[in-house]
């Protein structure tokens, strides 16, 4: 059986996800925190409210322990659980997130990690994962999120790190001197690499 260690640190991982993924809100205009940043619409309270999202049906529903406030539709084909509505707020946003975690929480530490789930979107024969399974899936879609976030915040004012005391005064001579040696470095090996990929015969 896996020891309870593994589920206190998996836990304490998604916990520090959760509060990075909040913080690359902060500072952040209502425009800046919701517009999207990419060909396909990511956005930074969008990602807030698709993880928040993602956390209420696993540890709900996929236990029997539905969230006690409505979900928006999930996996839909306008992904509205991707982007904030013109109504929605950025304070209600973080609130269904903060209330989920607690909800999750509560799920995580009542159930053993041998707890059988069912996931009716998961295709057969994995459709019955325990919860140690879904820690584990929930935390992977945390941090590939959060991720994004890095770079979708770092795209709109330079801003890095996983939470305020990590960040690091932004020194941008020194930026772009970096930058300027990896698009040098990326110019001199193209020959180089197209004539290995595509060898004369």
């Amino acid at each position: 059986m896996i020891d309870e260690s593994a589920k206190a640190d998996l836990h304490g991982r998604l916990r520090r996800d959760r509060e990075a993924l909040l913080w690359k809100l902060d500072g952040l205009s209502a425009y800046d925190a919701r517009r999207p940043l990419t060909a396909t619409g990511t956005n930074l309270l969008g990602l807030v409210k698709h993880v928040a999202t993602v956390e209420a049906r696993y540890f709900g529903e996929v236990f029997g322990r539905p969230s006690p406030e409505p979900l928006c539709p999930w996996q839909e084909s306008d992904g509205s659980d991707l982007w904030a509505a013109a109504g929605e707020t950025r304070d209600q946003i973080i609130g269904f997130y903060r209330r989920t975690w607690v909800h999750a929480d509560a799920t995580i530490d009542e159930l053993p990690l041998d707890a059988p789930g069912h996931v009716p979107w998961w295709p057969e024969p994995y459709r019955n994962p325990n919860l140690f399974a879904v820690m584990i899936h929930v935390l992977g879609e945390s941090i590939r999120h959060t991720g994004h976030a890095d770079i979708l915040r770092e795209a709109l004012d330079g801003r890095t790190g996983m939470r305020a005391e990590h960040e690091k005064r932004i020194d941008e001579e020194a930026r772009a001197a970096h930058r300027a040696k990896i698009e040098q470095a990326a110019r001199s090996a193209a020959p180089v690499a197209a004539e290995q990929s595509f060898p004369v015969t």
